[in-house]
């Protein structure tokens, strides 16, 4: 399964900034350790082009150019720097690729990426640039070049916090469906509304959180009917962990795993290619979060495998063509419109 990472970038924080932005080197380091697994390639960046898809021109401008406010800055969390401007570029890069890698395999993945608080004039709370968003346009865009069709898309969000700049983004789009099961009482504050969210109790457990997502996918199934979307994007966070300082809720790793394991089944039950990305997560012990991720990306990969056995069986979709484990990644060049 292809895999996309962005962490050689690194954020030029102040000492004792809270964002644990290792924890995407140390998700890398552990399948390069694990050779086989994932095939792993440098992201490279979104153009300017494909940013201003899901952003307005003065905000990219802003970002990359230096231009933003002290303010701005503030509510992103970082401060603006080259690498900080270079590192959401290829954050959004690599959820591109990995969606292109999705439509032709049916399974791949964004080692960061989720950056769902991204409106498209301004940043919120460790997002820059909203990669999924972007790389939702750009695909409806390159599929209806190379189709005449409409791709109609569906986000998952489950990282624990509502992901209101994807909803307000596309609020009044109806090619993209977007669900968000979050936190009730986490960030933000304000929410925005998706087509369905799940707002859930501080210390939800496994049990009533996993029967709450099986009951959200079944109305996003019946609101779909047999016009399923071509391609979903997961954003599937470590974040409800119980071992996360930030998340409030009380999943164990089993039913993280088993969370993962639902909705990559549902959507490959279904012939939907899914890209995911990793989004948040801040655990006490930073192992714990990365833990979660590398279960999730294994979890990942083997529907991915499922997808390649099914294909060489016979049965499969006619959006997927799965190619061999040694076949080269989509080229770079085909990132730019």
């Amino acid at each position: 399964m292809w895999a996309f990472h962005s962490d050689a970038f690194s954020l030029a924080l102040p000492p004792g900034h809270p964002f644990p932005q290792s924890k995407y080197r140390l998700l890398r380091e552990f399948f390069e350790r694990e050779p086989g697994l994932l095939r792993m390639q440098a992201a490279e960046p979104a153009s300017e082009a494909e940013l201003t898809l899901a952003h307005s021109q003065d905000y990219v401008d802003a970002v990359l150019l230096g231009r933003l406010s002290a303010a701005a800055q503030r509510e992103i969390g970082f401060p603006w720097s080259a690498q900080m401007a270079e590192r959401s570029r290829r954050s959004v890069g690599a959820s591109i690729m990995a969606a292109r890698a999705a439509l032709q395999e049916g399974v791949a993945a964004n080692m960061a990426g989720g950056t769902h608080h991204a409106y498209a004039d301004r940043g919120s709370g460790y997002c820059v640039f909203n990669d999924v968003a972007v790389a939702a346009r750009l695909m409806q865009a390159e599929w209806h070049r190379a189709h005449r069709q409409l791709l109609r898309i569906l986000v998952i969000d489950l990282d624990v916090h509502q992901g209101n700049g994807t909803a307000a983004i596309f609020r009044d789009d109806t090619s993209v469906f977007t669900f968000s099961m979050h936190g009730a009482k986490n960030f933000p504050a304000r929410k925005e509304p998706s087509d369905l969210d799940v707002d859930l109790p501080d210390a939800c457990e496994d049990g009533p959180y996993l029967a709450a997502l099986e009951q959200a996918l079944a109305r996003i199934w019946a609101h779909f009917g047999t016009q399923l979307p071509g391609l979903a994007f997961y954003l599937a966070g470590a974040d409800p962990h119980e071992g996360d300082r930030l998340g409030r809720l009380k999943l164990s790793t089993a039913g993280m795993l088993a969370r993962d394991r639902c909705v990559l089944q549902a959507l490959r039950e279904r012939g939907i290619p899914v890209a995911l990305s990793m989004a948040g997560g801040y655990g006490r012990d930073l192992s714990s979060t990365v833990a979660c991720q590398v279960n999730t990306l294994n979890e990942a990969a083997h529907s991915w495998w499922l997808w390649r056995a099914a294909q060489s069986g016979g049965a499969g979709n006619e959006r997927m063509l799965l190619v061999d484990a040694h076949c080269e990644a989509p080229k770079a060049e085909g990132l730019k419109s």
